[in-house]
């Protein structure tokens, strides 16, 4: 099948699975593909692009900035605190903030451009070693000073699943966010939190029927 057929796909996907179907977006996830076949996406009906890199984000956002489909950027990818100044200008979501230090980056250039920019907090939930994410508690710890920033809007919650075929597993993962995300807007956050980021090409089925509300897929589309 090609890019349309999968996305469209998916997107029934989304209408089937999800107990809300309304709040879901597909960020289509365009790391490996030319700027043509991101055209091609946007055509498709994703107008959400993910990338995980600055320097590929960048190179793409400058080659579509003028594109008459409408389109938004979000990085989902570890955002080092330095490159932070080359995507403040224009990106909508960061799907990965993991510590204090990198949101207080955001929030002070978001603030040379004069804009709020939205951010998810990542909660590496599977503790695997080689995931970038919060210790949970380390997150909680950090409220309070991530409250008192005014430029970046803290939307909800994102995790990285292990890549594997134990569907319990990654299940209980999902809805231990959504549980997650639930308590935190009791406690802190006054039901502002929104989105739960969780779900890939390979999982995005089991996050949806768990309240995924943005599923981060490549390969799915591209196959």
């Amino acid at each position: 099948m090609g890019i349309s057929e999968n996305i469209n796909e998916i997107l029934l996907d989304i209408k089937k699975l999800s107990p809300y179907p309304e709040k879901v977006n597909l960020v289509a996830v365009t790391k490996y593909v030319d700027v043509e076949t991101v055209k091609e996406v946007l055509k498709s009906g994703a107008h959400i692009l993910g990338e995980n890199k600055v320097q590929v984000l960048t190179k793409k956002h400058d080659e579509l900035w003028d594109y008459s489909v409408n389109h938004k950027w979000h990085f989902i990818g570890n955002l080092q605190k330095n490159k932070v100044k080359y995507i403040a200008q224009f990106i909508d979501m960061v799907h990965s903030i993991n510590k204090l230090s990198l949101a207080q980056e955001i929030d002070k250039r978001a603030q040379e451009h004069n804009r709020v920019i939205d951010v998810l907090i990542e909660i590496n939930l599977f503790q695997e070693d080689s995931k970038e994410g919060y210790d949970y508690q380390d997150f909680l710890n950090d409220i309070p000073a991530l409250l008192t920033l005014k430029n970046i809007k803290i939307k909800g919650l994102m995790t990285m699943a292990p890549y594997t075929d134990n569907e319990d597993l990654l299940r209980n993962g999902f809805k231990k966010l959504r549980d997650l995300k639930d308590e935190l807007n009791t406690l802190y956050f006054n039901d502002s939190l929104t989105e739960l980021s969780m779900g890939m090409s390979n999982d995005y089925k089991i996050a949806l029927e768990e309240g995924a509300t943005l599923i981060r897929v490549g390969s799915k589309i591209f196959e």
